[in-house]
């Protein structure tokens, strides 16, 4: 009988003491894990540090002007009574989806965050186009696609000079060519309209 008791209470000291190692090992892992996280977070940190405000605010300026490009450019598609607006529709969805691709890149690798979807201001001139037609149509956009160029041409050309993040100045530069070409041919189209 003792050497039953006995047999028992080395068991049963050897289920303690692995019990106290394995909340030891638990323990460990779980600082280590949170060491990790608080790691990944600094380096996420880090990121967004390195981006300047200036250069975060004209990334999401110009993914919300992007957006607003493509959307209206599939409307003109659809609405518009020209060929040759519907063409400058299908131009401007195609180029803006190729820049704003291009810019989701770069916004990603830095931890920016972008809008997925129309801003107020955008919606409203969504709003406005999508209730008009042929000839009134055409008018609107046309005049509101020139207005929009100009001030995207500005903030381009001025992130292009000003910006201190490499990749956002490069996309600023490659891209406000593509938009002075735009605006050039887009006041070309309002005089052809007339």
């Amino acid at each position: 009988m003792k050497k039953v008791s006995m047999l028992l209470l080395i068991a049963a000291s050897a289920l303690a003491f692995q019990a106290c190692n394995e909340r030891t090992k638990s323990e460990k892992e779980n600082a280590e894990q949170a060491e990790a996280a608080t790691d990944a977070a600094s380096e996420a940190n880090d990121t967004l540090a390195t981006v300047d405000q200036n250069d975060a605010d004209f990334a999401m300026k110009a993914s919300a002007g992007g957006l607003l490009e493509v959307e209206l450019g599939k409307l003109a598609q659809q609405k518009s009574a020209s060929a040759k607006v519907k063409e400058f529709g299908a131009m401007m969805e195609k180029d803006h989806t190729q820049a704003n691709d291009k810019l989701k890149a770069i916004a990603d690798a830095k931890s920016i965050i972008l809008p997925g979807r129309l801003d107020e201001s955008g919606q409203k001139h969504f709003d406005e186009l999508s209730k008009l037609s042929g000839k009134e149509f055409d008018k609107k956009y046309i005049n509101l696609m020139v207005d929009d160029h100009e001030e995207d041409l500005k903030l381009f050309n001025k992130a292009a000079q000003d910006a201190k993040d490499p990749d956002l100045k490069n996309f600023a530069t490659d891209v406000s060519g593509k938009v002075q070409e735009h605006l050039n041919h887009v006041k070309q189209l309002k005089s052809s309209l007339k």
